[in-house]
């Protein structure tokens, strides 16, 4: 086959009831160049390998199988398969709109300083409601992204692109040494911050980040995530994720103490404050549990650095 102008790449690791949709919401792309899809088999033990057999007559798909568990380890195995100089990353619970090759690929051939875009995300609740404890911030742990109809420039790694609707250029992913294998899920634990990192580093070399809406993904919402309890465990990996992003970028010591301390009250003030809205109060409750996981990764790191 000719060289594929953009590579779309699915990690998965036990998702085979999502896994099918996605690939065929890659596979029936609307996109008028060449591009092939990868997917990255990351220690699956469910029936991954047969669903992408099944498919396997289609010319572009490809199959992977990587051993060592972690989404930024099956991303960089991915990337190393991949033969186009655009990867885009598509999560194994997603589904791709028409358009979305085409929309992630038209970014990068007018800008050479582009190094990551990534679109707008919704949600399908299936059959399950949203709780109305949910916030729209919270929302955002399920995946929900949407800054507008527009396109915008990310200035600042909070507001960085989903990695389930994620795409980077090849050479810059290249000249920062693959995704952080620090960050990013690892099995059932939930590490993250691996976007928001690579964010931080094309920004500070002078590269551009960009949102694009018409590169839209629905992502699935599974029953068990509509749970209190795994919104706050959410919640403590992702305290302990910034930990590990602000040690990588060399912002560690004890002002981190400081800086948890002040966000631990202020989210238990915040959650006080809103008693009486179900979504606000449990939205800072959250957050305060989640600067729990910060400190505690904070204080392990700084007993590691004592002389024994």
């Amino acid at each position: 086959m000719p060289e594929p102008q953009i590579s779309a790449i699915i990690c998965t690791h036990n998702r085979d009831a999502y896994l099918g949709t996605a690939i065929d919401s890659v596979l029936t792309q609307a996109f008028p160049g060449e591009f092939e899809l990868i997917v990255v088999d990351n220690a699956s033990t469910d029936s991954t390998r047969e669903i992408v057999e099944a498919r396997q007559p289609h010319p572009r798909l490809h199959y992977l199988y990587e051993p060592v568990t972690g989404l930024s380890v099956a991303r960089n195995s991915g990337a190393k398969l991949a033969r186009a100089p655009i990867l885009a990353y598509l999560d194994d619970d997603a589904v791709a709109s028409p358009g979305w090759l085409a929309a992630l690929y038209e970014a990068y051939q007018h800008n050479d300083r582009l190094a990551i875009a990534g679109g707008k995300v919704t949600l399908l609740w299936g059959d399950q409601p949203p709780p109305r404890w949910l916030s729209a911030g919270l929302a955002g742990n399920l995946g929900a992204y949407d800054l507008g109809d527009a396109m915008v420039w990310i200035d600042r790694p909070s507001l960085t692109p989903r990695g389930l609707n994620y795409s980077i250029r090849r050479s810059f992913l290249e000249q920062v040494g693959g995704f952080d294998l620090n960050l990013g899920r690892i099995g059932k634990t939930l590490l993250s911050n691996e976007e928001l990192r690579m964010t931080e580093l094309a920004l500070e070399q002078g590269w551009q980040v960009a949102y694009l809406p018409e590169a839209l993904v629905a992502h699935h919402v599974a029953a068990e995530r509509l749970h209190p309890a795994w919104f706050l465990n959410r919640g403590w990996w992702q305290g302990i994720s910034e930990c590990y992003r602000e040690q990588l970028a060399g912002r560690a010591g004890l002002m981190q103490l400081g800086r948890g301390g002040e966000r631990l009250l202020r989210g238990l003030y915040r959650s006080l404050k809103y008693c009486y809205d179900p979504a606000q109060r449990f939205d800072n409750f959250a957050y305060a549990y989640g600067q729990i996981g910060y400190l505690a990764a904070v204080v392990q790191g700084m007993l590691k650095k004592q002389p024994k």
